[in-house]
């Protein structure tokens, strides 16, 4: 008899946001895989949580991910969590549920959190449709996709380091216009949680003073429709120009 894998969110900044459920599962596998074991060590200790733990990141995954799949073939149960936030979101998780729906092995996916739902919520954008780019490609392939957004009408979402940030915001701007609005969030839930608003002119001149600190959340307001509408009937011309 198959085994099962929990996939268990982790808090992202307030411990006090660790559901009794993700204990309590924690606690009853028989082996936790963590991205970082030094950090989900505190955070195990912390809950009193004493079941065994082993490394399984982006760099190490393709090499432990087989051997984990055999051990739940035998009927283990296992946890995989993340430094922070629900695992398979811009973290390592994807392959593992990938191969475990391969091989018929059940997985359960604990609710829980995830940086980019309050920062979304706090942005007073709208967020009845948006779209989550994660971190965007930081060479190859970046003046497509900002291409892409930019012309997006839905709200978008972009995770960013603070040291990455201004220039970013730089991009963003010249690529959706000086005055899109959007929200930057940082150190959700944490004591020095902090969401600034404005146009992205606003938000580059704020974060070239004020130098951000600690995980970033970026949400940006989509296109216009109206302007939406006429890049998409512009590509729609080049492209038939394109087959004359």
């Amino acid at each position: 008899m198959s085994g099962k894998l929990y996939i268990v969110p982790t808090p992202v900044g307030n411990l006090g946001d660790m559901s009794p459920r993700a204990i309590e599962t924690l606690r009853n596998v028989s082996l936790i895989l963590a991205e970082d074991t030094r950090t989900s060590g505190i955070l195990l200790k912390h809950f009193d949580i004493t079941t065994p733990l082993a490394s399984h990141h982006k760099y190490n995954e393709h090499s432990t991910t087989r051997p984990i799949i055999e051990r739940l073939e035998s009927g283990e149960q296992i946890a995989l969590i993340s430094d922070a936030g629900t695992p398979g979101i811009s973290d390592p998780g994807f392959l593992l549920s990938r191969e475990c729906r391969r091989a018929g092995i059940e997985i359960e996916t604990l609710p829980g959190p995830t940086a980019f739902v309050p920062a979304l919520v706090n942005s007073g954008l709208p967020c009845d449709k948006f779209v989550f780019e994660g971190f965007l490609p930081q060479k190859k392939g970046r003046a497509t996709r900002l291409t892409l957004l930019a012309s997006d009408p839905r709200t978008f979402v972009i995770y960013e380091s603070p040291l990455r940030l201004v220039k970013t915001l730089q991009q963003l701007a010249e690529y959706c216009g000086e005055t899109r609005e959007a929200s930057v969030s940082r150190e959700i839930s944490k004591l020095h949680n902090e969401t600034k608003n404005g146009t992205l002119k606003e938000l580059v001149e704020h974060f070239t003073v004020n130098h951000p600190r600690g995980e970033i959340v970026l949400i940006v307001a989509g296109c216009p429709e109206t302007n939406s509408n006429k890049i998409h009937k512009n590509k729609y011309k080049d492209n038939a120009d394109d087959d004359e």
